[in-house]
């Protein structure tokens, strides 16, 4: 199921007279290609929800089209939608079992028995809980619970999954295993998939497309990778990458970037050769250590990781309390410095207008 998103909007009215409108949603564009796992992805309040309810129908826009295939959906009622859709609490049947709890919408659709019972098997099975559908949702863990949630919702066969921030209630180790299986689910069905989340590791790890919105507005759609490797603003750079990326007050001069009096790499052409003030963004592992480099860091202390190793470090004109670089644990570095010096992979390094924190290409 093809998605279209067109000029999709949501304003909520002020709670208190007198107030400001909610521009929860600002004139939205995406198309999202069948059989794809979208990713929403953006801190509280980015009208991330808002969208994914928008698309389901228990949020109805301001203005604007929601098209699935070249079906308009927009004032569909949820029902008649074709979706499934899976919230961030579950929302079990507590008196239900496990099977029950995935034949309910088939109940509702009047399904008879047999074939109830048989697509509720088969759903199971796919998120692999079939040993476990005569339990009740309080004898399983939140992970087994989450997996309930998700097979009550491809029971109905779906043409679009709606998830809500899956996996925000679960531990460390069962969000890393369950959102591997919200991957292989959705690859072994091919159902068209829009993924909530404010975790940008999680959107990385998961999605085909990530789109990254800030207050109701999208600022890039694109590849995972794509949108770490070439960040259109200083919010998308700042907010995709763990650790994340470093920022620093620098300047151009003479076709240079300069950071605290230190030529660290050439300036693009577009920004002249005029002084400007800039953004540099350096990602952690875009530094290589060299005696002789260009850039000057004052060691605080040094992480050894295993497979690297991160050095944490003070520069006056870091937007952020500290700088991490992350070197391969090969490298010798020498003891109990307290400075070293390091040069800069070009491709690494992002600059952004002061003023407006957009890229400068």
């Amino acid at each position: 199921m093809r998605i279209s998103i067109q000029h999709l909007t949501k304003i909520f009215p002020s709670r208190t007279k007198g107030g400001e409108a909610v521009h929860a949603v600002e004139d939205m564009n995406i198309e999202i290609p069948s059989g794809q796992l979208v990713g929403l992805l953006g801190p509280s309040g980015c009208g991330k929800s808002t969208t994914l309810f928008m698309l389901s129908g228990l949020e109805s826009p301001t203005s604007g089209k929601i098209l699935f295939d070249d079906q308009d959906v927009t004032t569909l009622a949820a029902e008649k939608r074709g979706i499934g859709l899976v919230f961030q609490n579950y929302a079990l049947y507590p008196h239900m079992t496990v099977e029950q709890n995935i034949r309910f919408p088939l109940d509702n659709m009047r399904i008879k028995k047999e074939e109830g019972n048989a697509r509720a098997l088969d759903a199971a099975r796919l998120v692999q809980i079939e040993d476990l559908m005569s339990r009740k949702p309080n004898e399983l863990s939140g992970g087994q619970q989450q997996r309930v949630a998700i097979a009550r919702a491809l029971v109905k066969m779906p043409n679009v999954l709606l998830l809500d921030e899956p996996l925000s209630n679960l531990d460390a180790r069962l969000r890393l295993q369950t959102r591997e299986e919200i991957k292989r689910i959705q690859r072994t069905t091919g159902i068209t998939t829009v993924f909530v989340t404010h975790d940008q590791e999680e959107a990385m790890s998961i999605c085909d497309t990530m789109v990254v919105m800030k207050l109701g507005v999208v600022q890039q759609i694109g590849a995972p990778q794509d949108i770490y490797d070439d960040p259109n603003n200083l919010f998308v750079a700042n907010f995709l990458g763990t650790p994340p990326i470093n920022i620093f007050k620098g300047y151009t001069e003479g076709g240079k970037v300069y950071i605290g009096g230190e030529a660290v790499a050439e300036a693009p052409a577009s920004c002249g050769y005029e002084n400007r003030e800039v953004y540099v963004g350096i990602r952690p592992e875009g530094f290589i250590y060299d005696a002789e480099g260009a850039f000057t860091l004052r060691v605080d202390h040094i992480e050894v990781m295993g497979r690297d190793k991160s050095v944490v470090s003070v520069h006056e004109c870091s937007t952020k309390p500290t700088v991490r670089s992350i070197i391969d644990s090969d490298v010798m570095l020498p003891p109990d410095a307290e400075t070293l010096r390091f040069n800069i992979k070009p491709y690494k390094l992002f600059l952004f207008d002061a003023e407006t924190e957009e890229r400068l290409r």
